[in-house]
């Protein structure tokens, strides 16, 4: 972007790597900065040294320095102004849904990620057997290249690995998420970008686009959030903090502090909701149902199915889960 801006500001030097169309595939910034960026005769020495190369190596890739300076309130500008933004969450730096992220999608080109760095998508096949050779003739083994993904987000552990964390599959955690010290995602466990935990964690589930989760909450083995990719639109789910969302579950709704929604059971916007009220079973009077956006974000609330009446239900609960505090100990 220019050297001016009206909003906030993130800025640092970035390893980006070009391809033979002038592409940029990705940018890696070890140390990214909050603020105004320094004039240009104050700007720190990257340090890249022997990883920068200006001539395109086997995939057909330079490797150069950028400097990038982001306005954290305007859309995004290009590829590494995205990637400096990514680094900023995964960093935590900056928390999910606190920077523009407008543009994102249509400034990152797709990118065949591999364990030898990424490619670009045309020329793939050729790219690839010339990295075999260059290594047989370099008299190492011709072994083959290993596709990761084909996508426009990286994995975050390639560019940043947080302390305090465990992960047990890094391909399940996109660059741009944001995982506080105490999180554990399991093997089944997924993180989008721009989302991500705000506290000690259990997350088995999805956590989607866009959606938070507090301190001391549990995402169940295979339950799900729908965030602003997958039907949300620009509505932000959250979940609040000692909650659980069961195994197989999900909600179309946030959750409050200390709520439960049993495993198997999906509550989205509309779907109608019977409010347990003993008082008004025992005066004889009509339990009163409403839309489950009416309780979005609402605090100690139980949702289950009725086993008997297939209804679904919304209990009162006084207390919250609690998480294994030894199983959350990463350091």
């Amino acid at each position: 972007m220019s050297e001016s801006g009206n909003g906030r500001q993130a800025w640092g030097w970035g390893l980006a790597s070009v391809d033979s169309q002038g592409r940029t595939l990705d940018a890696w910034y070890p140390d990214p900065r909050l603020g105004e960026a320094p004039a240009p005769e104050s700007r720190p020495d990257p340090g890249f040294g022997s990883l920068t190369h200006e001539e395109p190596d086997a995939r057909g890739i330079r490797r150069v320095p950028v400097f990038t300076i982001a306005d954290l309130d305007s859309p995004i500008t290009d590829a590494a102004d995205a990637y400096l933004r990514l680094h900023l969450l995964s960093l935590r730096l900056a928390k999910p849904n606190t920077l523009n992220l407008d543009g994102i999608f249509e400034k990152l080109a797709t990118v065949v990620w591999t364990d030898h760095g990424p490619f670009a998508v045309e020329d793939f096949a050729l790219r690839r057997r010339e990295v075999v050779e260059a290594r047989s003739r370099a008299g190492g083994v011709a072994a083959g290249v290993t596709v990761l993904s084909v996508d426009k987000f990286p994995r975050m552990v390639d560019y940043v690995v947080p302390d305090g964390v465990r992960i047990g599959d890094a391909d399940r955690i996109r660059l741009g998420a944001y995982l506080s010290p105490g999180t554990t995602v399991m093997h089944a466990g997924f993180v989008n970008f721009n989302a991500g935990t705000l506290g000690v964690s259990m997350v088995e589930g999805r956590v989607s686009q866009g959606v938070v989760v507090g301190n001391g909450s549990d995402i169940g083995g295979g339950s799900s959030i729908m965030g602003t990719l997958s039907g949300g639109g620009r509505l932000r789910n959250s979940i609040g903090e000692h909650s659980l969302l069961g195994a197989n579950a999900g909600i179309g709704i946030s959750l409050g502090d200390d709520c439960v929604v049993e495993a198997g059971l999906y509550v989205t916007a509309g779907t109608k909701v019977t409010i347990h009220d003993k008082a008004r079973l025992e005066a004889g009077q009509p339990l009163q149902v409403v839309k489950a956006a009416e309780l979005s974000g609402k605090d100690n609330i139980l949702f289950i199915r009725n086993s008997v009446t297939g209804a679904i239900e919304a209990r009162y609960r006084k207390v919250g889960i609690a998480l294994n505090t030894k199983l959350h100990s990463n350091n």
